[in-house]
């Protein structure tokens, strides 16, 4: 039994499990017949796969931070799969994407078309340092696949170095260089070369480091690592993980070097964190790195349409006999013009520096519970991607995964929807156009969940 219970746990990195039978008890407790009907429908002709189907609840609405369900129930959503950065249904880009449908719906391959290259020019006119060579992908998974052959092309080389836990998608090659048993165990051979390291976590600290005392052994051991593999094409990671944990001081500029001095490219996946929500347009910029390849996604698509973009040095322009990506809907100008108008949102309504503030006071409402409730081991926060890790005893650090859910579950009967990670990390993302008072009663709201389950 305890075997079994450590093998789900393991499982539960991504994201809060569909086969918990506390999903099946709040279930129980708060759908209706009518949502139950469309739930079961769901289940009948979707397969079925963790963290999507069997699903949790039905939806029928959402705009800016919440959701509305088929019950007429409203959420405030701190998760959205990190696409909200604008909010739900945002005006703007709804009115790009209608009249673009009206213009030119798609484009056919070996044609571009105006917005396709005017988001491409925003994006290099964003990007740090000398990142201005773009390529799109309908989705995130694409574009991590894109970054990865490119590094083979540039380098001659095939070998990878990323990190247990990570997640930068769910193809084949994604799960190779990620971390995560949900998506890996099983599958049966993955990309060759594909080397993994431990993740940068100061809170976990697998060389022994004080929290206040790093010593960056984390960027030591990938260094140890190039060394010794002797060609390694690249170094793939998240700028920041999305459990929330926020690599130390000086750790990224380490890397980039080692990557330097060994001949590795340095891949940063920011697709969920890229756009404003750290508080900066690029979470790298946060730590003064810049990547050889930067890949962004998720809220690229303004809440609505699926876009990604890998965005490279200029001198990796090397493939023009090769097909890197050559998706059918690389340069779709609706998507584009969702994107334009979202970077323009971002701007116009200066969301990153929102972000900024908005995570600061979150933070400090969330130190303020860590002084009340002993269940909290960790608080953390960069901008608008935040996390409280839940522990059973604040000395050994011993995940508190039953009670995480406990608070999730609880939470959500109060009207709020985040995600857990890594199985006891609450993890809050919501959108950048969020309020003080809205905050407020988000953490008012977890503050209570807090105390019911410690009682």
């Amino acid at each position: 039994m305890r075997s079994e219970k450590k093998d789900i746990n393991s499982l539960r990195s991504e994201g809060d499990l569909n086969i918990s039978p506390r999903r099946r008890a709040w279930a129980k407790e708060h759908i209706d017949a009518e949502t139950q009907r469309w739930l079961d429908l769901d289940a009948r002709y979707f397969l079925h796969q963790s963290l999507s189907t069997p699903c949790l609840n039905v939806l029928a609405g959402c705009r800016g931070i919440n959701l509305e369900d088929l019950q007429g129930r409203s959420f405030m959503d701190f998760h959205g799969n990190n696409v909200h950065q604008v909010g739900f249904a945002n005006r703007r880009v709804i009115d790009a994407i209608k009249n673009q449908m009206d213009e030119l719906a798609f484009c056919t391959r070996r044609y571009t078309n105006v917005p396709a290259i005017k988001l491409a020019e925003k994006l290099a006119q964003l990007a740090p340092g000398d990142l201005n060579k773009v390529l799109f992908a309908p989705a995130g998974t694409a574009a991590i696949g894109m970054a990865l052959k490119l590094a083979r092309m540039a380098t001659g080389r095939f070998k990878t170095i990323s990190m247990w836990d990570s997640f930068h998608g769910a193809s084949l090659d994604a799960i190779s260089v990620g971390g995560e048993a949900i998506f890996r165990k099983d599958v049966g051979p993955l990309l060759p070369g594909a080397e993994h390291v431990p993740p940068p976590d100061c809170y976990r600290c697998l060389w022994g480091c004080e929290q206040d005392n790093c010593t960056l052994k984390c960027a030591d051991y990938i260094e140890y690592v190039l060394d010794k593999e002797g060609d390694v094409a690249a170094v793939i990671a998240e700028t920041a993980r999305s459990s929330s944990v926020i690599p130390p001081a000086g750790f990224w500029l380490k890397v980039r070097a080692a990557c330097d001095k060994h001949g590795a490219l340095l891949i940063l996946d920011e697709i969920p964190h890229c756009l404003g929500r750290t508080g900066k347009m690029f979470a790298c910029r946060h730590f003064d790195v810049v990547p050889d390849i930067l890949v962004i996604g998720k809220g690229l698509g303004g809440g609505i349409f699926p876009l990604a973009a890998l965005i490279a040095r200029h001198d990796l322009d090397i493939s023009p006999d090769r097909a890197l990506g050559h998706y059918t809907h690389e340069k779709n100008p609706v998507a584009c013009a969702a994107a334009l108008a979202t970077i323009e949102c971002l701007e116009d309504d200066d969301l990153p520096a929102n972000a900024k503030n908005m995570g600061a006071h979150a933070l400090n409402r969330m130190r303020e519970m860590m002084q009340q409730h002993k269940i909290v081991g960790a608080v953390r926060g960069l901008g608008l991607l935040m996390g409280i890790e839940l522990v059973k005893d604040r000395q050994t650090k011993e995940p508190a995964v039953d009670e995480a859910e406990k608070v999730m579950y609880a939470a959500l009967a109060r009207g709020l929807n985040f995600k857990v990670t890594m199985g006891n990390i609450i993890t809050l993302t919501p959108p950048l156009t969020i309020t003080k008072e809205e905050i407020d009663r988000a953490m008012d709201i977890l503050d209570e969940c807090l105390e019911d389950v410690e009682k």
